[in-house]
């Protein structure tokens, strides 16, 4: 789940950590959350996951794993159903940075989040300063380095789940409502992988 021995060494101090999520808006799998500390030398043409092609990420994605620090947190559909989906989005980004933080060995001066809201006070765990910013996964190049982490890892996870429940088209939606999703849904039914407290998911069970 992460990988703290970067070929080519940390940037230079202060440590900053990069921290993103994917998978905040589907009505199946888990929310992933990367939280990732550049290498002296990152790899050149990071941005915002969503703007890159698969082409490009699925190229940047080893890069980044091989020479920069990284961690990842993963929250089952089940733990979002208990906690909702914002806690659960927290409670990732959270296990990730303890994770990294862990396995580096050395505390960062700052954690900087993609969005407007960060885990502070939010998770007993969290213990740094952390800044939100939004469109960070555009601006900041460690968070867009998170985000294609995030996306890359839980990506796949869809993609294998797919293969045991081919009926709702995970390795295209990714979980996501489209049409043929909810199609699925309403013949087939939820899976365990479904969010349940998704209104989507909960009012087909109610049917």
């Amino acid at each position: 789940m992460f990988s703290a021995t970067p070929q080519d060494g940390l940037g230079a101090a202060p440590l900053v950590i990069g921290v993103d999520e994917a998978g905040r808006g589907p009505l199946a799998g888990p929310v992933v959350a990367a939280a990732v500390v550049l290498c002296k030398h990152p790899p050149e043409g990071l941005d915002d996951s969503k703007k890159l092609s698969p082409t490009r990420r699925a190229v940047l994605e080893p890069q980044i794993r091989s020479h920069c620090a990284w961690a990842l947190g993963v929250v089952e559909p089940e733990e979002i159903d208990r906690i909702n989906i914002f806690q659960a989005t927290m409670l990732a980004m959270t296990l990730a940075v303890v994770r990294l933080v862990d396995a580096l060995g050395a505390e960062p001066e700052a954690v900087l989040i993609d969005g407007n809201m960060t885990p502070h006070g939010r998770c007993g765990q969290w213990r740094w300063a952390a800044h939100a910013i939004v469109g960070g996964d555009g601006k900041e190049a460690c968070i867009s380095a998170a985000s294609i982490i995030a996306k890359e890892y839980r990506d796949r996870l869809m993609r294998e789940a797919a293969a045991a429940h081919p009926q709702y088209g995970w390795e295209r939606n990714m979980g996501y409502g489209t049409a043929q999703h909810m199609e699925a849904l309403r013949v087939h039914g939820p899976t365990p992988l479904h969010r349940r407290s998704f209104a989507p998911v909960a009012q087909l069970t109610l049917i």
